[in-house]
């Protein structure tokens, strides 16, 4: 291929070549359009002997795996000096890294420059103000930074300007925008999330020469004000302002522009007021006024809105009951977190189209739904922290791609519907909070085999835990506490390989949604960090038997609470093999034995409580221990010993503080042979004091011998004292005198 050198075309895109770029391409002087891009196995780095192509026009590289920085290649090419005639530049998707060149400035003719999706670093360069018929300039999602260059605004040509998700730092000013004249797209800002560096200061009296249509300004400093200069932006089709720190009202002049828009975001800001009801919608329109105080009854505009999403606001009232005819495109809704009142609008039912629908954290009362027979693609059902009560309906089980199923927080009753056997892709179901009965049924584990969140928390669930639990391999979330289930834990847990194994990205991807758990000794609530969650949590039931030994192997479980149970048995020796377990609770059961020396070893652990047992022995001691100064850790275990209880006595086996003595005498055998000592013994002094002075009451003679024994006593002592004092005075002035 290389031996052609009249060549002027080529494209080899979209193929699977797996290879550096090699050196020959220099051959092909003659070469105006290389297209290598969408092979994703392309690697090494951008050559400089690819820059020497200047006859090349355009080059397209994206979707691939090079790597290394551009400052070679672009210093070749910039030394085409008049002959350079490169317009196009594509570099997306790649792994590139470093700063951008000054040179970049010396490619005068670039009209398209694509490099998002990269590691480059730095700043724009100062010269690229002399790219003069650029019109499209992509640096999108890199790890940029530092100040934006106000030689931007010399760019009189550019048509697209996206330089968002990067880490841009300072002030941007009319300077930055003043001659764009021809701008229809702009975007900046950092990644969503991240800390807000990057200011807005235009003054509200600046007319821009450009017309926009779309506009992105997110993770940026644009309010507090809602920004006065697109009061001629009637173009506009698409408006993102999220996280854009605006603390206003919308004004009507805004609304009073007539938009007709294919997206609308506004999320994440403090706008207040009403939802202005002007705004107009293209079909199939995006809108997300997420995380705001907006009040007023809920917005409906346009039937050509498909997703929306206004949770965490102000909206109150009822949810209007025509919304499926004012909606009937709606795949995305989303209106949890307000203070919606009254019941579910059945029409709901008829918007075939749903995929998610969350009316969670609200005031929604009376039966729960029994409407699911025709949303054939719903994967997302979160109606948790309402009031709702009533059964879970069979027709649930109609929702074959339900994957996401929180119902938390209700007053719901009965028993699990067998038809949500027929869920067979469900990956997460959070029914904690409730009055649901019967038993967990085993069908859980031959049917829900992906399943890694399974939440029943606080219900009235019996009987044993089925051992068919043991086939959700994939589990890595179980909260049964709360209810009255009974039984041996299964020795099986030990075939729960998701303890075992780190989560993978993809599995990671999988964790949507929010959970309420009891970790640490207190219940948190996980939203965006709930993928790093292990958790098997046992507690207030009515187990018995002993500690699974299996359970030991479970090497990556973060939390295990057994507390409140009727287990018995020892501490399975090798607890220390749960080595990444933060939260340890065995506290109010029957266990007994000795501590494992081998629980000193858990590093991680930040939560232990063995208190009320039957434990005994020394308390093992290390590094770890001894930062566990709470006796209340301990407390109960009437035979343990060691700090931070009283210290040991001989083997260890005894400490009367803790309550039990070599000979097995407990706390209140002790308290009652003092309480029969000091009996003893006062009775003796009552009837010795009597028995001597009642006699000198009684008998006259007696009286009055003791009295003149008592006077003669005294008088002899004062005789031997004042002879005493005589002699000491003698002595004292004797020594005065020598």
């Amino acid at each position: 291929m290389f031996k052609l050198s009249n060549l002027v075309h080529l494209d080899l895109s979209s193929n699977n070549i797996f290879s550096e770029l090699p050196d020959e391409f220099a051959k092909l002087t003659f070469l105006e359009y290389l297209d290598l891009s969408s092979n994703y196995g392309i690697n090494g780095t951008l050559k400089r002997s690819l820059g020497k192509l200047c006859n090349l026009k355009t080059l397209i590289l994206s979707y691939n795996s090079i790597s290394g920085n551009t400052t070679d290649f672009i210093n070749a090419l910039s030394k085409c000096h008049s002959s350079n005639c490169l317009e196009t530049l594509e570099l997306s998707f790649n792994e590139l890294s470093g700063n951008l060149p000054d040179t970049l400035g010396h490619l005068q003719k670039l009209k398209d420059l694509q490099l998002r999706y990269n590691s480059l670093t730095g700043t724009i360069p100062e010269t690229i103000g002399k790219l003069s018929s650029l019109e499209i300039f992509y640096l999108t999602s890199n790890k940029m930074s530092g100040n934006l260059t106000p030689n931007i605004g010399q760019l009189t040509s550019l048509v697209s300007l996206d330089i968002s998700e990067n880490m841009w730092e300072g002030i941007v000013t009319e300077s930055h925008l003043l001659n764009l004249s021809n701008l229809h797209e702009f975007s900046v800002g950092m990644k969503l999330g991240t800390n807000i560096t990057l200011a807005f200061n235009i003054s509200p009296s600046w007319t821009p020469s450009f017309k926009l249509t779309f506009l992105t300004i997110q993770s940026c400093q644009l309010g507090p004000k809602f920004p006065h200069w697109l009061k001629d932006q009637n173009e506009l089709t698409s408006i993102i302002f999220n996280t854009a720190g605006i603390s206003d009202a919308v004004p009507d002049w805004f609304a009073e522009l007539d938009l007709e828009l294919d997206n609308l975001d506004m999320a994440y800001n403090n706008l207040t007021g009403k939802v202005p009801s002007k705004f107009q919608f293209n079909f199939l329109a995006n809108v997300d006024l997420s995380t705001n105080r907006f009040e007023g009854p809920l917005p409906l505009w346009s039937s050509n809105v498909t997703t929306l999403y206004l949770r965490d606001n102000l909206f109150s009232g009822p949810i209007h009951l025509d919304i499926c005819e004012a909606l009937p495109d709606l795949s995305d809704l989303d209106i949890s977190k307000n203070n919606l009142n009254g019941t579910i609008p059945l029409c709901i039912g008829d918007m075939n189209q749903l995929t998610t629908l969350a009316l969670d954290n609200n005031q929604l009362i009376g039966q729960f739904p029994d409407f699911w027979g025709k949303l054939p693609y719903l994967y997302w059902i979160d109606m948790s922290e309402n009031r709702l009560s009533g059964q879970i309906p069979d027709s649930l089980g109609s929702l074959s791609y339900l994957m996401f199923l929180r119902l938390s927080g209700n007053n719901l009753s009965g028993e699990l519907p067998s038809s949500l056997r027929n869920c067979t892709r469900m990956i997460s179901i959070d029914l904690s909070n409730n009055q649901l009965s019967g038993l967990i049924p085993a069908w859980l584990g031959e049917t829900m085999r992906s399943l890694l969140i399974l939440s029943a928390r606080n219900n009235r669930f019996s009987g044993p835990i089925p051992l068919k639990i043991c086939s959700l391999s994939g589990l890595r979330i179980l909260e049964l506490s709360g209810n009255n289930i009974s039984g041996s834990i299964p020795s099986c847990f030990g075939n729960l390989e998701a303890f075992k194994v780190e989560l993978t990205d993809a599995e990671a991807r999988q964790y949507q949604g929010k959970l309420k758990l009891e970790a640490k000794g207190r219940i948190l609530y996980y939203s965006e960090i709930l993928y790093l969650v292990n958790s098997i949590d046992l507690s207030s039931n009515s187990l018995s038997g002993e500690i699974p030994v299996e359970i030991t192997s479970l090497h990556k479980l973060g939390t295990l609470n057994l507390s409140r149970n009727h287990l018995t048995g020892n501490i399975p020796t090798d607890i220390g093999k749960l080595r990444w377990v933060e939260t340890l609770d065995l506290s109010i059961n029957q266990l007994s034995g000795p501590i494992p020396p081998s629980i000193a070893t858990l590093d991680f652990l930040s939560h232990l409580n063995l208190s009320y047992n039957k434990l005994t022995g020394r308390i093992p001691t290390s590094t770890q221990f001894q930062t566990k100064v709470d006796p209340k850790i301990f407390q109960g275990n009437a035979a343990l010993c060691g700090p931070p209880l009283t210290e040991c006595i001989g083997d260890g086996t005894t400490t009367s503080q803790s309550g039990r003595n070599d000979e097995g005498e407990t706390d209140d055998e002790d308290k009652l042979e003092k309480i029969w000592f000091f009996a003893v013994v006062g009775l003796g002094y009552l009837v010795g004091f009597w028995v001597f002075f009642g006699s000198l009451v009684i008998k006259k003679s007696w009286r009055i011998a003791y009295f003149r024994f008592i006077e003669t006593c005294i008088l002899e002592f004062n005789e031997r004292s004042w002879s005493f004092l005589q002699k000491m005075l003698g002595c004292l002035m004797c020594r005065r005198s020598t």
